[in-house]
């Protein structure tokens, strides 16, 4: 078919669509890179893609990583490692597909990236330990979300690990406060994990007895306080000690084991002992003991009395006459 001459041409592209004034406006020079110019619309194009791909990556590494997890059940600290890592790896693949709509030159990284290497690691030192400390505790996980941790930084912190993000980890201690501790901290200090291959714990009470008191049976009162506790597992069996003998007592000691996933389950488990072991040892008629102190007077001479006060009526004490 042959074009009538004189028609009006068919748009091609999207900028044939637009007005003339918002065309030039799209078409408007930045800069130029080795020869390829830059357009205030190749900006534009790249930042939506990059936004819309940011986004959509995010959705798809959570939904993924939902999806796997009620399929093979992997453990929350796992999941969320690999939800994180997916996301840097779609992150980094939305970056490169955002320049190459823009017909960006991505040989120049090959310099660009050596001198933003140099800048960062200047200017940025903190920020690029914090990154790859991240890093680190997502692919090595020696701490996990959900994982129970204890260190010391400018004061001991003990809690929960709820997110371990690119710059930080989040830490939600037995008080509901939320601790912002820096990646790298985690990776350069020592760390408690208590929950990093189980969550399983030992624990212990201590009490003292009179003495004199039946000690067979303070301790069978200690395990039967033990057997009793729905938290307390069978497998190890509670152990219970007669550990010294002590100033004003017989120390005796239960160690136990639970499942902990908060710290404060370890103290309410350890009072709930202590309330049986009470009772235990009150309904056998053994006395828990309290301190005491023999005090021994120098009968070689008379005892000096010496008299300081009367009591009158209502209880006061006159000077005497």
């Amino acid at each position: 078919m042959m074009t009538t001459m004189g028609a009006t041409p068919e748009p091609t592209t999207l900028l044939d669509w637009l007005p003339e004034p918002l065309a030039q406006f799209w078409r408007l020079p930045l800069f130029s890179v080795e020869g390829v110019e830059v357009t205030l619309g190749h900006v534009m194009l790249c930042l939506t893609v990059l936004v819309l791909g940011l986004i959509g990556a995010r959705i798809f590494s959570r939904v993924f990583v939902s999806v796997l997890t009620r399929r093979t059940r992997i453990h929350p600290g796992a999941a969320a490692a690999t939800r994180s890592l997916l996301f840097y790896a779609l992150a980094l693949m939305v970056l490169l597909l955002a320049l190459d709509v823009v017909n960006f030159p991505l040989r120049l990284f090959a310099f660009a990236g050596g001198a933003l290497a140099i800048g960062v690691g200047f200017a940025s030192q903190n920020i690029l330990s914090n990154f790859i400390s991240g890093l680190i505790l997502l692919i090595e996980r020696p701490v996990r979300v959900g994982d129970v941790v204890q260190f010391d930084g400018s004061r001991s912190v003990t809690g929960v690990i709820r997110r371990i993000g690119a710059r930080s980890t989040r830490i939600v201690t037995g008080e509901n406060l939320e601790v912002v501790v820096p990646n790298s901290t985690l990776v350069e200090q020592n760390v408690v994990n208590w929950t990093l291959s189980s969550d399983e714990i030992r624990a212990s009470i201590t009490v003292g007895v009179a003495y004199g008191s039946p000690l067979e049976e303070a301790l069978g009162a200690l395990r039967r306080a033990a057997a009793e506790h729905g938290s307390v597992l069978r497998d190890p069996a509670p152990v219970a000690t007669f550990e010294e003998f002590g100033d004003s007592s017989l120390v005796l000691t239960l160690y136990f084991w639970m499942r902990i996933h908060e710290m404060f389950e370890r103290r309410v488990v350890q009072s709930d002992l202590r309330l049986a072991t009470e009772r235990l040892l009150r309904e056998r008629g053994i006395v828990v003991a309290f301190p005491q102190r023999d005090v021994h007077l120098d009968t070689a001479g008379p005892l000096e009395v010496r008299v300081v006060g009367r009591v009158e009526g209502g209880g006061r004490i006159a000077p005497k006459a």
